[in-house]
């Protein structure tokens, strides 16, 4: 189900056109610098740069053309020329269109599992963290740099290596979930994560409804309403120990 391709991917391309937009895991490079906005500060041809630094403007200048033209639209001349460099210089960090776009499918699973995971962590109080982590996924798909499309409406599914990225992230995300249910409730590893699964696919399909519908919704009513609904269902399992659920 992709909900964002065409009304998302205009908007996306349009703000690809001009400047680089800001990505909301900036703290990905570390130093509160982005991987687009290092794609900015290196685009003139011939400046040298550290091999990490090198890499990360590559990684941004190849998540700018991915998000705005998919992969098979995409090529490594585009993403050349985006990083100002020369396509010899792109080839010494990545072989191929391939193995850069795996390298930004890493990263970016990575901040979206660190994301919910942060979020379950924030708070022991159990409808805020069923907020939480509702944010998160809202949060991962607002995010103007558009990464969230290389995760969960790639066009390249039918590539394995993609395939088991995007469903190991989902699985990991789910257990991370799951071991909270489990925890606190006393349901098995087997039901646990049966409702983890509802509950990660519920916030991000809703949250890119929510990105490419363009909602009057402000994202914190959105995320109160999803939640609300989330809770009705998961307050009616019973904290372990407990007969009732508190707030059920």
């Amino acid at each position: 189900m992709k909900f964002c391709d065409l009304t998302t991917h205009s908007r996306v391309t349009q703000k690809y056109d001009g400047k680089a937009a800001h990505s909301a895991h900036g703290t990905i490079l570390g130093g509160g610098v982005t991987a687009i906005e290092q794609t900015e500060a290196a685009r003139p041809r011939g400046t040298r740069l550290p091999r990490r630094a090198r890499r990360n403007q590559l990684l941004g200048a190849a998540q700018e053309v991915f998000v705005a033209q998919g992969y098979h639209a995409a090529a490594m001349d585009d993403i050349a020329e985006r990083a100002g460099v020369s396509k010899p210089v792109l080839y010494q960090h990545f072989p191929g269109k391939l193995d850069l776009y795996l390298a930004l499918l890493d990263q970016h699973c990575e901040a979206l599992l660190q994301a919910v995971r942060t979020a379950l962590a924030s708070t022991s109080d159990n409808k805020l963290r069923v907020a939480a982590t509702m944010d998160a996924y809202f949060a991962y798909v607002e995010d103007e740099g558009g990464a969230f499309r290389l995760v969960f409406e790639s066009d390249l599914t039918n590539e394995p290596a993609v395939r088991e990225r995007v469903d190991r992230v989902a699985l990991q995300c789910a257990e991370a979930i799951s071991d909270v249910i489990a925890s606190d409730t006393g349901l098995s590893k087997e039901e646990s994560m049966m409702l983890a699964v509802g509950l990660g696919g519920v916030s991000q399909v809703v949250a890119r409804y929510w990105l490419s519908s363009e909602s009057v919704i402000p994202r914190d009513k959105a995320v109160e309403l999803l939640t609300s609904l989330a809770w009705r269902g998961i307050a009616g399992f019973p904290l372990h120990g407990s007969e009732q659920h508190p707030g059920a």
